[in-house]
């Protein structure tokens, strides 16, 4: 069988990924789902800083026998100029009553999902996206800046440093971030995750596990 010679950069190959938007925060409730999705409006950045898998070498025999890995986190760090009000007990805030709000506060687990977009030489950004989705987050404390109103105004940035708890995934190590891509499932798919994720005229905006999320894409008509 005749083989090809590599080549790069031909036309259309050229890929990208850029931006971050439509990101959306999911609550966890008291038995680890997460029921009920809300929009995130104002998210500017999420930096994913996996940690771990650092080797340990192993010597015998005079040798280097081996490299033992450790386990690998996945952590993050989130901007944004606002967030959802569902957010407040996710940052260790409470209602004291209507309108008054206090801190130190136990943190609640959620769920994030955010959207980039793939682009190439060809269709530019409109190439296709990736659906990123991450589990068991806890928000540590952050520091907010609030300064005077000057002849440079800026609005107020938000920061918070997610560490993560991995949920089971059938058949694999248990995992706190999985990602779709448009571009390998297709429109259909994409679609009836999306209707889940976003919620429907039928239901309400949810995060499903990784096995649910396998099942919807084997069960959409492609």
């Amino acid at each position: 069988m005749a083989t090809q010679r590599l080549t790069w950069d031909d036309a259309g190959k050229r890929l990208y990924e850029t931006g971050v938007k439509q990101g959306v925060l999911y609550p966890q409730d008291d038995n680890g789902a997460y029921p009920k999705g809300v929009a995130w409006n104002g998210l500017t950045a999420v930096t994913e800083s996996p940690e771990g898998a650092e080797p340990t070498p192993l010597y015998a025999d005079d040798i280097k026998y081996l490299n033992l890995l450790s386990t690998e986190e996945f952590k993050a760090t989130v901007e944004a100029y606002t967030y959802p009000d569902e957010f407040a007990e996710c940052d260790g805030s409470g209602s004291l009553v209507e309108g008054v709000t206090i801190g130190q506060q136990d943190r609640k687990t959620f769920g994030l999902s955010y959207r980039t977009s793939l682009g190439n030489d060809v269709k530019g950004n409109e190439y296709g996206y990736k659906l990123h989705i991450v589990y068991g987050c806890l928000a540590a404390p952050s520091e907010k800046a609030y300064a005077t109103v000057n002849d440079s105004p800026e609005a107020i940035t938000f920061s918070w440093e997610v560490s993560t708890t991995p949920v089971n995934v059938t058949g694999f190590k248990p995992t706190a971030s999985l990602v779709l891509d448009s571009v390998k499932l297709g429109a259909a798919k994409m679609k009836a995750i999306e209707d889940v994720l976003y919620g429907s005229s039928a239901a309400e905006a949810r995060l499903p596990l990784p096995d649910e999320i396998k099942s919807i894409i084997e069960s959409a008509v492609a």
